[in-house]
């Protein structure tokens, strides 16, 4: 469900101020769609926030019974229950959605938006179930539409810094693949070392399963699955791990160098640095009245 915090209700998936929602979706200008593109696409009045956490509540107590549903014990005594539970869930989920679309004068928008298309997906299992059994299991993706708890609360700190880090990922994409473009030469070139020293008769049947191990090891899993034996291997194998060790810190430090400048730039004053008539000291503040130095009065700044 989307709301004043949601992102851009485009294909690209853009965040929009909270004001631009009613003119995105098109709320119609009076009427019963008026009122109710209010409750459902609002959050400012009671009506609106009682929608949203029962809608909440909904999904939850959906995605229990999917999960209740594939315990087999619980299956095999409680399948026509659960069944007729996923079924009410499903009705009143695709109420939702065709209430969304009738209520709003750009249905398509909404449709083609990453949460049209999630509320469109959480309802489709159930009914392609009944021509290819076993699709309901998919129903889980419904835990996606949990993010309007966000809305809910109006925590409206978290979706701040949740774009923040959206718009520093962006900003670090080419340095980020540049980092895993190296990773993925090391997993290539150790893999196929390792291949020639272990072997098959070590596990080390391929190259590409060789890569799978190095892959595990780099980032320091180490499922256990595929072990070096000969003490070349280990040597390696060890020299990969503690390698693990410091690549897990660029792409942290990418991330939050980015994250520190995006910041400061928005947090930059305005206007040109001053300097002060009687020292001659530089770069104060713009919104400084004195002279870090001296004290004397700075001229009135310039933009």
């Amino acid at each position: 469900m989307i709301r004043a915090s949601d992102s851009k209700i485009d294909s690209k998936f853009v965040p929009t101020p909270p004001r631009d929602l009613p003119t995105l979706l098109g709320r119609p200008p009076d009427g019963w769609r008026a009122r109710m593109f209010d409750v459902i696409f609002g959050n400012d009045t009671p009506a609106g926030r009682r929608f949203d956490i029962v809608l909440v509540v909904l999904i939850l107590l959906s995605i229990l019974v999917v999960i209740l549903d594939s315990v087999p014990s619980i299956y095999s005594e409680y399948s026509g229950v659960t069944s007729v539970l996923e079924w009410g869930f499903t009705i009143l989920f695709t109420i939702e959605y065709i209430a969304r679309l009738v209520c709003i004068q750009r249905p398509v928008r909404y449709a083609r938006s990453f949460y049209g298309i999630i509320d469109l997906v959480s309802v489709l299992p159930t009914y392609l179930s009944l021509l290819l059994p076993g699709s309901q299991v998919f129903l889980d993706v419904r835990i996606l539409r949990l993010l309007r708890v966000f809305r809910i609360f109006k925590l409206t700190l978290y979706i701040e810094e949740y774009t923040r880090l959206g718009e520093a990922l962006v900003a670090s994409r080419r340095k980020i693949m540049v980092f895993l473009s190296v990773v993925l030469m090391l997993i290539l070139i150790l893999g196929t070392v390792m291949y020639v020293i272990e072997g098959p008769d070590n596990g080390f049947t391929s190259i590409p399963m060789s890569m799978y191990w190095a892959t595990v090891t780099i980032t320091t899993v180490g499922y256990g699955d595929m072990v070096p034996h000969t003490p070349v291997g280990k040597a390696i194998a060890s020299f990969m791990v503690l390698l693990g060790w410091g690549i897990l810190a660029v792409p942290t430090g990418i991330v939050s160098a980015e994250m520190t400048s995006q910041k400061m730039s928005r947090h930059a004053p305005r206007g040109t640095p001053r300097q002060c008539g009687a020292c001659g000291s530089g770069d104060h503040d713009p919104r400084a009245h004195f002279c870090k130095d001296c004290g004397a009065p700075l001229a009135p700044a310039t933009e």
